[in-house]
């Protein structure tokens, strides 16, 4: 073969190595965003709280509030109490989620509101006035009080604290960054004497739309790599061919485009070893 074919042979070869190279490097980049995207889902699963009513087992707990007053709460239960003009609100929580909840915000009506009645906008709702923190996997309190008696909904709480009516109460919390903004509804039901009975009647995720769906790309991915393992790699020492005679047989399951190397690699290393 003249040097001319060789060189022609040899640039071939360079350009297909490159092409093949491009593409390669494409399928790597998906495959790396689809790992970040399944570390940042599970990295979001490990700091979701979830918030719901205690258990009736659980323990009791004491909470102060700003004035001095102090509420003594049981287990899957809460306390309303109307004391010189003042309305107190407490609910005992437990958090069954991986991450802390910060409460942040909260709304009250009177009932029991049922799945059709959304929740109080979040521009209307009543900032917190102190730091509330329920950790991961334990209990702790929510509390809110009604002061002003020119309040809208002062008379129709008080109303209810005084003929032992339920109440709904929204509570808007997040993780301890901040995100994962979401609006749980607990329902108090008076007993015929003695406590009132707290339970979760519904939960809005508040994520935008764009972040949840992500989030949800993330999540099935994740749960695809906790299927069935990946098919192991048979081939020579180590587990993978050498490249030089043929491609090794690299099936992993990621999905990454497969070529065999030895045919592109020998052109190339013998055009570099010519005279």
């Amino acid at each position: 073969m003249s040097v001319g074919n060789w060189e022609t042979v040899s640039s071939l070869a360079t350009a297909a190595g490159t092409l093949v190279l491009a593409v390669v490097t494409v399928w790597s980049l998906r495959s790396a965003n689809r790992a970040a995207r399944i570390a940042e889902a599970a990295l979001i699963d490990q700091r979701r709280p979830v918030l719901v009513q205690s258990r009736v087992d659980d323990p009791k707990q004491k909470i102060m509030f700003v004035d001095q007053h102090w509420v003594v709460v049981d287990g899957g239960r809460g306390v309303v109490e109307h004391i010189d003009g003042v309305v107190y609100l407490t609910v005992s929580l437990r958090n069954i989620g991986a991450g802390i909840a910060v409460m942040r915000a909260w709304a009250v009506r009177p009932g029991i509101l049922t799945a059709g009645v959304d929740h109080v906008p979040v521009d209307e709702m009543r900032l917190q006035t102190r730091d509330l923190y329920v950790p991961a996997g334990d209990i702790g309190l929510w509390q809110g009080a009604l002061r002003d008696p020119d309040d809208d909904v002062h008379a129709p709480i008080a109303e209810a604290c005084a003929t032992r009516q339920p109440i709904s109460i929204e509570m808007l919390y997040s993780d301890q960054l901040g995100d994962q903004r979401t609006i749980c509804r607990v329902n108090l039901v008076p007993m015929e004497t003695g406590p009132w009975l707290a339970n979760t009647g519904r939960h809005w995720d508040l994520t935008p739309e764009r972040t949840r769906r992500n989030h949800q790309n993330g999540s099935r991915l994740l749960a695809g790599l906790r299927g069935p393992p990946l098919e192991v790699i048979d081939g020579g020492g180590g587990g993978v061919d050498a490249a030089g005679g043929q491609g090794p047989p690299h099936d992993a399951g990621f999905g990454l485009l497969e070529f065999p190397a030895g045919c592109l690699l020998t052109p190339m290393v013998t055009s570099a070893l010519r005279p």
